[in-house]
């Protein structure tokens, strides 16, 4: 690739120059900038963004990858920046990266850069791109995903925060076969946000979360059901609330936090598993507090969630109980679900044993 001006998609990408000054160190000195790049200078000042202009971006385009202004193509004003990184000159393999200030940001324009930038080295011989994000850079996924970078895995400890704290990082992949974007999502999301009745709420699972629904799966009834029948360690529940969002643009699962609409009080918790996508089966499982039992709101919680999966595009729902579970049985049978059979064994018990499984199953063309 050559340092020339490019334009579509309403953005214009073209080299850095000193004018960019101001607008660059205004956005790299933004927190939310600095918290998605923690390896830029601190403080960040006009020394600092100079030598980027006269020495890093000409750096980057000799090592043949890319530094470009994002511009703002009626007033040529720097938006933001992005680049390439040339990762294997044999394979063709570059890494894609951004930020754009604070002014501009919810205006696309950090996913019209993407777009842009991602056609031009794929018509400059690129064979694949990577786009990689921290887990928590929900904004940075929705715009993989919009130009059609596929989820990939998880590089665990590829990355740092501000304290030298290593962090996970995303793996988002589109090869110069790829079809564009956006790349269709197996878990889209709930309309309006939220899913509700007007007695039950279900929304998607925030951080926010993490106290109410560590006290729900620290209850001896529902560590019972869980797999393995263990109490959580809190740790590890708060990094499944952050991570919630991340999971789901990833089509892994769709967390939801179950609320009483009239208060807003978080009352349980519901999860939706796409098990396997292959043949359009997902599974649900459920939980409430203790003080939000006995009202029907888990049968009231997993109607929506079918109508829901339902209207996406699943063909089957199915959901286990222990056998002795006689009143997870009842909301399932409330909610629509046919008893199926008994899997012997299916589940791990405590110290060593194994637990049965009973199946219920309700399938898109069944009556409610």
């Amino acid at each position: 690739m050559t340092p020339e001006t490019i334009e579509g998609y309403g953005v214009r990408l073209r080299p850095c120059h000193l004018g960019d000054v101001p607008d660059v160190v205004a956005g790299c000195a933004d927190p939310e900038t600095r918290r998605f790049m923690p390896l830029l200078p601190d403080p960040y000042d006009a020394d600092a963004a100079r030598w980027w202009i006269t020495e890093g971006a000409p750096a980057a385009w000799a090592a043949g990858g890319a530094a470009y202004t994002i511009a703002d193509p009626a007033t040529d004003r720097l938006l933001g920046s992005i680049g390439l990184t040339r990762l294997s000159a044999e394979r063709a393999m570059y890494e894609i990266g951004y930020w754009v200030g604070p002014a501009a940001r919810g205006r696309g324009v950090a996913t019209a850069a993407t777009r842009l930038l991602t056609e031009r080295a794929f018509a400059a011989g690129a064979a694949r791109l990577e786009l990689l994000t921290r887990v928590d850079n929900v904004a940075s996924q929705r715009i993989a995903l919009a130009c059609g970078y596929r989820h990939e895995g998880v590089r665990r400890a590829a990355g740092t925060d501000g304290d030298g704290v290593r962090q996970d990082l995303i793996a988002w992949v589109r090869l110069a076969d790829d079809p564009p974007g956006p790349v269709a999502r197996l878990l889209p999301d709930l309309p309006d946000g939220r899913l509700t009745d007007g007695v039950v709420t279900l929304r998607p699972v925030e951080p926010a979360d993490t106290d109410a629904l560590f006290r729900l799966h620290s209850l001896p009834e529902v560590v019972a059901n869980r797999v393995p029948p263990a109490p959580p360690e809190r740790a590890a529940l708060a990094r499944r609330c952050r991570l919630a969002a991340s999971r789901w643009l990833a089509g892994e699962a769709a967390d939801l936090a179950i609320l009483d609409a009239a208060t807003g009080t978080v009352t349980g918790g519901c999860a939706l598993f796409y098990d396997e996508p292959a043949t359009g089966q997902a599974m649900i499982g459920y939980s409430l507090l203790p003080e939000a039992r006995g009202r029907g709101l888990a049968a009231r919680t997993v109607r929506l969630v079918a109508g829901w999966a339902f209207g996406i595009g699943v063909a089957r729902l199915w959901a286990g109980t222990r056998p002795d579970n006689v009143a997870s049985q009842r909301v399932l049978e409330r909610a629509g679900f046919r008893r199926e059979g008994l899997l012997r064994g299916r589940l791990p018990g405590p110290d060593g044993t194994r637990v049965d499984s009973v199946v219920y199953g309700r399938l898109a063309a069944d009556e409610n």
